[in-house]
């Protein structure tokens, strides 16, 4: 079984490597991910190589071999269905629960792993619209894009927060941006990069587009 550290490095370059154009991970962005420094992330990557877990060339980008990517998906969705459990039936708010999640998803064996996904109804997505990996391995990808792409008028359902650091979880709940919500686009100033948008059930809010860039967003409804 790959170690608590290795399980690390491993979700985060899957991580990585989704959100890469190229399909790769560069190693500054590995450390970053892991909060370690870039020697301390290639030396690692290197024994992940080793283990046949990763690719990796000097130089140039890392990606996960079938078998690092296998090992990712189990971590991803241990870690997604924990952060759903702690927030549907603990009830912790869903602006902490990352941590408590990377704490505990090392320790799961797969029969208790089972029987969380179906006490929790199997669901698709964990609170923060991620999308859970499923028995399988299977791991459902979604077209959704930035709110920030939308003009005024424009009414979407948010279906993902890409920004999942306490403060910001907290203050786009505050303003209803949460998944499964609909929002209207009321304004959009091009030249202060902004946009004014109003989640139903609560009042407008104006988000600069680098913010309303890390809520995903479906398709207008028509």
């Amino acid at each position: 079984m790959a170690t608590e550290t290795v399980e690390n490095y491993i979700k985060a370059i899957f991580l990585v490597c989704r959100e890469s154009a190229t399909g790769e991970a560069g190693m500054s962005r590995i450390a970053s991910a892991v909060g370690v420094t870039t020697g301390t992330a290639t030396s690692m990557v290197k024994k992940l190589a080793g283990a046949r877990l990763a690719r990796y060339e000097r130089f140039g980008g890392v990606r996960l071999t079938p078998r690092g990517t296998r090992v990712a998906l189990d971590i991803l969705r241990r870690h997604r269905l924990v952060e759903t459990f702690l927030v549907r039936t603990l009830k912790l708010d869903w602006a902490i629960v990352h941590h408590e999640a990377e704490r505990l998803e090392h320790a799961l064996s797969p029969v208790v792993l089972e029987a969380l996904d179906v006490h929790l109804g199997r669901p698709a997505t964990d609170p923060h619209g991620d999308p859970i990996p499923d028995r399988g391995g299977r791991l459902r990808t979604g077209r959704f894009g930035p709110l920030a792409s939308h003009n005024a008028g424009a009414c979407v359902r948010v279906e993902q927060i890409a920004d999942q650091r306490e403060m910001f979880l907290r203050f786009v709940a505050t303003h209803g941006l949460v998944p499964g919500r609909s929002v209207r686009v009321r304004a959009v100033d091009h030249g202060a990069r902004a946009m004014t948008v109003q989640s139903r059930g609560a009042g407008p809010v104006t988000l600069a587009f680098q913010a309303a860039d890390a809520i995903l967003v479906s398709a207008p409804s028509r």
